[in-house]
């Protein structure tokens, strides 16, 4: 039986369309089968400023593995492709892979958060969902992501990524 989860995957650091593929590529080949992609966003930072803008996207995603074995290989899949936490803070990243939902799962633990407990808040993250699953329901707000979408408050730019341009 297959789990299904949706990720958010984030780079502003090196070749970040780039990282995104290469994200895609490890999450497909030690994970499990992307399903669905959304397009990919050029996003302010979140949290922090910084110059440079973060390409963002989520993937759905069919998974055999539990959500603690995911955030860990998930953790694996950031290292490797050079990710070097330094603190709890937020900061400009060559990766970021972020569990948003893991089926309908609702898990507050040390080390793990699922749903993952900023997602509303955040433009760069809701917009791509909605174009991928507009309709799924968050487990704890019983809210669609489109209805979060519109009650968003969250007012940084969040822009459609095309082969090197913004539009």
């Amino acid at each position: 039986m297959f789990e299904k989860v949706y990720l958010l995957l984030g780079s502003n650091r090196g070749n970040r369309s780039e990282m995104l593929a290469k994200a895609r590529e490890l999450i497909d080949e030690q994970i499990g089968n992307i399903v669905k992609s959304s397009s990919v966003y050029d996003t302010a930072p979140w949290g922090f400023d910084d110059k440079i803008s973060f390409l963002n996207q989520v993937i759905y995603i069919e998974t055999l593995f539990n959500p603690f074995c995911l955030l860990e290989q998930l953790l694996q899949i950031e290292s490797y492709i050079g990710r070097i936490r330094t603190s709890k803070n937020y900061s400009s990243r060559n990766i970021d892979i972020d569990i948003l939902f893991f089926n309908d799962y609702v898990i507050n633990d040390k080390h793990l958060v699922i749903p993952h407990p900023r997602l509303h808040l955040r433009r760069f993250t809701l917009m791509p969902m909605a174009e991928i699953a507009g309709d799924h329901i968050h487990p704890l707000f019983n809210r669609s992501i489109e209805a979060l979408l519109k009650e968003c408050d969250d007012t940084k730019e969040v822009k459609l990524f095309v082969s090197g341009k913004t539009s």
